[in-house]
């Protein structure tokens, strides 16, 4: 039997409105939920009544994530009208100069709510309903482009704010050649013709299964029972040393610092260099910290990716993709750091997605992240993909350490290592990201290079001067 998914329609356009891209939706949205997907609409509405309604039906939904789809794959789709606009004249294609308040807050409750495969919007310019849902969505993200006329873009006020939230979008379809030629101008990407006709809804389903087929698939459950029975440590999966050039963290501080800290293991993820984390395994028994060999290997202009328990040095500069075949080859995990911090090297969504499949995990959480957005952004990457969540304090300073920590089942190996990452649990702790940039600026850039290595001379005695009194806290 053919996969059926959960799938919402977004308009911009107030739902009583007479309109082509408001007859599409309709068109679709029946045809989908006939075809036995459970199919939600959201649109603005000019109706109170119609308002009110939905607000009902939303309040009674809570805690209940298929409440409102209920019903809705029996030929016809649930409208939930997430508030009331003032009605735009089709013709003019224009937006209101702000979306309603209201507006957006429902939007984003319903699909915090609604457990969705596909948020499937329409004309997503900025400010409309559309754009709302793509920038609350958890979903796999679909959009749909129906004008051809220049004027749609002359309308447009934060051209940059709409480009970036496009970025969010797996797949895009025009309905005209010559709607693509336009979009394709104006913000270059592969828009795919689905003419808005008989056999659109066909069309839809076959992009679905196919971005469907790219989230990744579950764990192993014997080995999961397996690993119930192993303790529960804390890692870390982000951090650097003196063998990276903006690190002055001797290996064997970072060591002690992790285990004053409670944590059972760390991966070392030094930049384009893999000596520190050899280095720091060659301690880790002694240190009594599980060590994870790994390295943070810049790209040939597509950002940075981690490669966990490899064996050897891989070169700075490889494609992204080569980068990750390098990692394959050595049996290691593919790790992606802060993957839409725009202050770091990071591989914009494009590349990325050219390598999901080979993806293993996502960080979701780095405290060295300036805005908390980019953080929000890759958790819902890895939870519309299903790609396991990692996390690590990417610290350069041992006062970094203990800032977010995943606690997982101990493990053995990349594949034990998979699997317990897939049911672990993120905890992070509130911490300055101005004190600890401080502290790395004043221990590397600040400090002459004698002085830092007076500095680790001093570091590594007192280090070991507590190890060997006995100095485990």
């Amino acid at each position: 039997m053919p996969a059926t998914f959960s799938i919402a329609h977004v308009t911009p356009y107030p739902w009583e409105a007479d309109n082509e891209v408001n007859a599409h939706v309709r068109f679709v949205a029946r045809a989908l939920s006939q075809r036995g997907h459970r199919v939600l609409v959201l649109a603005p509405s000019r109706s109170q009544e119609r308002v009110r309604d939905a607000r009902r039906a939303l309040r009674a939904s809570r805690g209940d994530q298929d409440a409102l789809l209920q019903g809705s794959d029996r030929g016809e789709p649930r409208v939930i009208a997430v508030g009331e606009v003032l009605d735009v004249a089709s013709g003019a294609r224009r937006r209101p100069a702000a979306l309603p308040i209201d507006v957006a807050r429902t939007v984003e409750e319903v699909l915090g709510t609604v457990a969705l495969d596909f948020v499937h919007v329409h004309e997503p310019f900025a400010p409309s309903t559309s754009n709302a849902a793509l920038r609350h969505s958890r979903a796999l993200n679909v959009g749909s482009f129906h004008s051809s006329s220049e004027r749609l873009l002359s309308t447009l006020l934060a051209r940059r704010f709409v480009e970036s939230f496009f970025g969010r979008l797996d797949a895009r379809t025009a309905s005209l050649p010559a709607t693509a030629e336009l979009m394709a101008r104006a913000f270059p990407a592969s828009y795919e013709l689905v003419r808005d006709e008989d056999g659109a809804a066909e069309r839809f389903e076959e992009i679905y299964r196919g971005l469907a087929a790219r989230r990744h698939a579950g764990g192993d459950p014997e080995l999961s029972r397996a690993l119930s029975e192993r303790p529960l440590i804390d890692v870390d999966l982000h951090m650097h040393t003196d063998h990276s050039y903006d690190c002055a963290t001797p290996v064997e501080v970072l060591l002690a610092t992790a285990r004053e800290q409670g944590f059972g293991a760390i991966a070392v993820t030094d930049h384009n260099e893999i000596s520190g984390a050899l280095e720091a395994a060659a301690q880790a028994e002694q240190a009594g910290v599980k060590v994870i060999v790994a390295e943070e290997v810049k790209t040939a202009g597509q950002g940075e990716v981690i490669g966990l328990f490899i064996k050897e040095k891989i070169p700075r500069g490889l494609t992204l993709r080569e980068t990750v075949a390098e990692i394959r080859r050595q049996g290691g995990l593919v790790y992606v750091p802060h993957p839409f911090d725009r202050m770091h090297s990071v591989p914009d969504y494009e590349h990325l997605l050219t390598i999901i499949d080979e993806v293993d995990a996502i960080e979701v959480f780095n405290p060295r992240v300036a805005i908390g957005a980019f953080n929000e952004e890759a958790g819902r990457f890895a939870a519309k993909y299903r790609i396991p969540a990692g996390a690590g304090s990417d610290s350069h300073v041992p006062q970094g350490l203990g800032s977010v920590r995943i606690r997982m089942r101990d493990f053995d190996g990349p594949q034990e290592f998979m699997q317990s990452l897939r049911e672990a649990e993120i905890l992070t702790r509130p911490s300055s990201l101005l004190y600890v940039q401080a502290l790395k600026f004043l221990q590397t850039r600040a400090t002459p290079r004698s002085a830092r290595q007076a500095s680790k001379a001093r570091r590594l005695r007192r280090v070991r001067r507590a190890s060997g009194s006995g100095g485990r806290r």
